[in-house]
This record gives C-alpha cells, sequence and structure tokens, in this order.
C-alpha cells in the first residue's frame, strides 16, 4: 500500500498545474453528458390508449387484450365534430351507387372491411322521406316486433340516440337543427326531446327515425360472445329481428345459414368485435338479388309471419323487371360510453334494369354471380332467377362493347365498391 501510495506522489508531482485543469474538466464534462442522456432517455410511462380494450404491451409493441370479457370501462373518446355535407338537399341528392361486386372466377368469402372516415357514418339522400315514411309505417303496423331494446342494453340505446342527435345537426343542417333537448326535422316538423326520462318512446325507434339506415346493438357478456340487445330492423328483406334479438353473433349467422361461417368468418369476426375501439369506425358492403319489389319485407320468400322463410317458395325465372339490386352499406363503430358495437345497415334498392345501363356493370354483375360457390348460390337464391337474369345481364354487356366500350379503362372509371 504504501509503494502505491509513493508512485501516486511521484506521477501527480510530474504533472503541470494545466493538465490537472484539462483532467478536472474532462470528468466534469463526461459526468455532465453522461447525466444528459441517461435523462434524455430515461422510459417513460406507456401511455395508456382511450380505449380500456387495450392494456398490456405485449410483443413488438403491440397491445393485447386483457380486460375481463363483458367487462368495460367507459373510454374519453370523442367523436369528431362532422363536417356539413356540400350542397345537400333533401329532394336533389341522390343515392351513392354501390356496385359491391367483383369479377369471378372466385368469389372469397371475408368481412370486408375498409377504415371509415367520421364524416362519412350516416349516409342521407333524396329517398330519405320515403325511407322515413316506409318506417313510421312499419312502426305503427309491426311495432315491437321491429324496434326493441333490452333493459340491460338501455344505456347503449340511449347513447346512440344523443350519438345522433348531435352528429345529424352537424353533417346535415339543411335536415337537422339542434335544440337545447334534441333536435328537429325540418323536413317532416318532427321535434325529438333526448333528455327527458323516461323518452317518449324507445329509443331505438327514436333512433329509426331519424335515418334511413337500419341499427343493431351488439354487447359482449361474460361469456365472451356479443349479443344482439336493441335494434331498429325496418328495411331488412330478409330478416327478422324477432328471430334474431337476444342471440349471440355466432348463432345470428349460423341461424341464417351464412357461408362458411365457421370455416372463414367466425374466428376472425370474434376477434374484430373483440378488439375494436371507439377510435377505429370502419365499414363494409354487401349485395343481394331480389324478384319483388319490396323494400321492408321481400314478400317472395314468404310471408313476414311465417314460421318459416326461405327462397324456396319464391317464382323461378320471373320476368327480368321483377328482378332487384338490392345493396347494403354498413358501418361499425363501438360506443366509448357504453361499449357497445353499433351497427347501421343503409340499404339500396334498384331495378335490374336500371343498373344494368350503367357501363361495366352488366359484365362485372354477371361474372360476380357466376363465381359464386354452391353455398353462396344457396344462400342467395340463385337459382330462383339465373336463368332469366344471367340471359338479360350477357345481353347488356354485349351492346356496350359493341358501342365502343374500353374494358381496358373499367379500373379508371369504376373502384370497388362503386
Amino acid at each position: 500500500m504504501e509503494e502505491l501510495h509513493q508512485r501516486v506522489l511521484r506521477f501527480s508531482g510530474s504533472l503541470h498545474i494545466k493538465d490537472v485543469a484539462i483532467a478536472v474538466f474532462a470528468i466534469y464534462a463526461f459526468v455532465w453528458l453522461v447525466f444528459t442522456a441517461v435523462k434524455k432517455y430515461k422510459p417513460s410511462k406507456i401511455a395508456r390508449p382511450s380505449t380500456p380494450d387495450l392494456e398490456k404491451p405485449g410483443p413488438r409493441g403491440k397491445f393485447k387484450v386483457e380486460r375481463k370479457p363483458g367487462e368495460w370501462i367507459p373510454s374519453d373518446f370523442k367523436r369528431p365534430t362532422a363536417s356539413p355535407y356540400p350542397d345537400w338537399d333533401v329532394h336533389k341528392s341522390k343515392p351513392i351507387p354501390y356496385r359491391p361486386f367483383r369479377y369471378g372466377p372466385k368469389y372469397f368469402v371475408t368481412m370486408g372491411l375498409r377504415s371509415m372516415k367520421w364524416d362519412e357514418w350516416i349516409e342521407l339522400d333524396n329517398h330519405y322521406l320515403k325511407y322515413h315514411a316506409d318506417k313510421a309505417h312499419r312502426i305503427k303496423e309491426r311495432g315491437s316486433k321491429c324496434c326493441r331494446t333490452a333493459p340491460e342494453a338501455m344505456d347503449g340505446a340511449i347513447e346512440l340516440l344523443e350519438e345522433l342527435a348531435s352528429y345529424l345537426p352537424e353533417r346535415y343542417p339543411s335536415l337537422f337543427k339542434k335544440t337545447d333537448v334534441g333536435l328537429d326535422n325540418l323536413a317532416t316538423g318532427e321535434s325529438f326531446n333526448v333528455i327527458e326520462r323516461p323518452l317518449a318512446e324507445d329509443p331505438m325507434q327514436m333512433c329509426a327515425r331519424l335515418v334511413q339506415d337500419d341499427l343493431a346493438l351488439m354487447f359482449e357478456k361474460e361469456d365472451g360472445q356479443y349479443y344482439l340487445l336493441a335494434g331498429a330492423i325496418l328495411l331488412a328483406g330478409f330478416w327478422r329481428l324477432e328471430d334474431k334479438f337476444r342471440m349471440p353473433l355466432s348463432e345470428i349467422h349460423t341461424s341464417g345459414d351464412v357461408p362458411q361461417y365457421r370455416e372463414k368468418l367466425e374466428k376472425g369476426m370474434m376477434n374484430f368485435f373483440r378488439r375494436i375501439r371507439p377510435e377505429d369506425p370502419v365499414l363494409r358492403n354487401n349485395y343481394f338479388i331480389q324478384v319483388d319489389d319490396s323494400l321492408p319485407w321481400s314478400h317472395s320468400i314468404g310471408s313476414e309471419d311465417s314460421l318459416e322463410v326461405s327462397w324456396g317458395t319464391a317464382e323461378k325465372n320471373k320476368a327480368i323487371e321483377n328482378h332487384y339490386f338490392r345493396s347494403e352499406r354498413q358501418s361499425l363503430r363501438r360506443l366509448p360510453r357504453s361499449g357497445a358495437v353499433v351497427f347501421t345497415i343503409r340499404t339500396y334498392f334498384e331495378p335490374i334494369t336500371k343498373i344494368a345501363e350503367e357501363p361495366y356493370v352488366p359484365g362485372r354483375l354477371a361474372s360476380a354471380i357466376r363465381s359464386w360457390g354452391d353455398d353462396v348460390s344457396r344462400y342467395k337464391g340463385k337459382d330462383k332467377y339465373a336463368e332469366v337474369l344471367l340471359e338479360y345481364l350477357d345481353k347488356k354487356h354485349e351492346e356496350q362493347v359493341a358501342a365502343g366500350l374500353d374494358l381496358e379503362k373499367e379500373d379508371e372509371v369504376r373502384g370497388y365498391p362503386l
């Protein structure tokens, strides 16, 4: 130890005072740099998403679901204020021409989801007054068969009503006016009070009177399944709320014989419902062929009050004038307070003879119908109309090609789902 002490003294004695100063400065600079780096890069707490669905960081920075099934903690998410629809007019604004079918040869069964812009949540057009009248008649005629809210779903149904009362005057100010208690419909003269308790009528029924869409609310229970506990299904055409009310999501689809649901859709759909956040609304489209002209209920598949309804009762190969193109534009979003998942189901209904005049439509629709497998064909009732419909579509397609239709430019003209 003494020898070491003497070496240190000899070394320090050999240093010039300038060298010592430089060494001390270097040490202080090094310490300061280390302190700054540590302070700058010190891990901070991971910010919690606004949705309580996603709690723990998982692999690669993603979040994994940790909340218990049936448990929902209200989110602080607020829907962005909607922009007024440019030049919208209840008498002049035409429906969006959705044509959600693709060329064959293969038909794929998928959920077909895409992101939704908040401004586009609810679509209204110049058919609004007809849809409104049809709904009012259906409510009067069928009441709770079409509009129903389970007691445990009441908060979610009221939340949906409040959301519509907020959104509609923002998006369609020429049709709706916001009031201290709700909103007024400037075209029909109706006033809606959404804050009084009890409400004047079932909240889902009130929602139905405001929009052209059918509406459904799904709630998660302790078993992890989502159940249809509130709905306003007035213009569905092929299904009845009373058949599906209180059913879990999987049973709704299997009881309706949805093609390949178990094999290709069930797992993905269950995961989607479990994980969907209030911030991330989505859209999807589908389509059907109908062989009668009734928007609310397709009477060709049987009476709405029959115990069972099916394509088996439909008349085969009716004249083309009886064929209608029925498409649905569905939005799905989670309500932040109740956690309910909302379906809006907007139906568009047009004669085949009308849409077949549009460029590219008859050829693409014919190809899509031919691409259906046996299960999809049974589900969509193909054997009841395929012969007449495909002959007509092929003829219209040939006429368009003969008139100079450039098939190579279709993607420039019509992008899915239009």
